[in-house]
């Protein structure tokens, strides 16, 4: 059930080695700064959910980027109100991001094909302009959420975690600030590239298509 086909299974591993590796090969290119290889990491998981609605369904979606949006709010403000850790704000923003693109899709889904895609790219279109005005108390429009010492943080307080310096986000104890944040997002990475084939060969992956 776990296993991959033969010719997944080796353009698996070889992605794998290529992900793993990034860091290495690169440097000579200038581009094995963290921030930028987190970034390939995240846009990369985008990519593959992206290609389970397209790929699979046919829908032709422009809201994707929106849903990314609203994850992307949600775990800084979960930074700022609760935690520096970064499990509670993967979840929070999993099921936030989530219950909006259900709000989407249920309106979207009631049309197919052109009109299907019209309905997101009017969708994004609205998120971007509230982002940008009605919501900025909670996006901080363009100059976008910081983090700061003041911020209130109440779980790290109570439980007496909250550090002298800059705020750093961790998981398991490990910051996420430089190579151990790449690693962590070339992870969840890996596994959605391993998941994408079995949901495409699955009963579920089947009805979709």
């Amino acid at each position: 059930m776990l296993a991959l086909p033969k010719k997944d299974l080796i353009t698996f591993v070889i992605f794998t080695i290529v992900v793993l590796t990034m860091p290495f090969w690169s440097s000579p290119l200038g581009a094995s700064y963290p921030a930028l290889l987190q970034k390939f990491a995240i846009f990369g998981l985008l990519a593959i959910g992206y290609n389970i609605l397209f790929g699979l369904t046919g829908y032709l979606s422009f809201g994707h980027a929106a849903f990314l949006g609203v994850g992307s709010y949600t775990a800084v403000w979960s930074f700022k109100l609760l935690t520096m850790n970064a499990i509670p704000a993967v979840i929070f923003a999993v099921l936030l991001s989530g219950l909006f693109a259900l709000a989407i899709g249920y309106v979207s889904l009631k049309r197919t094909g052109i009109y299907f895609a019209i309905l997101t790219l009017a969708f994004a279109q609205m998120s971007y302009n509230l982002a940008y005005s009605v919501l900025t108390p909670i996006t901080n429009g363009e100059t976008g959420l910081q983090l700061t010492l003041q911020d209130p943080r109440v779980l790290d307080l109570a439980f007496s975690e909250r550090g002298a310096g800059l705020p750093i986000v961790t998981i398991f104890g490990v910051e996420m600030a430089g190579y151990g944040g790449v690693y962590f997002g070339a992870i969840l990475l890996i596994i959605g590239f391993y998941i994408g084939p079995k949901i495409t060969i699955s009963p579920f992956g089947l009805i979709l298509k």
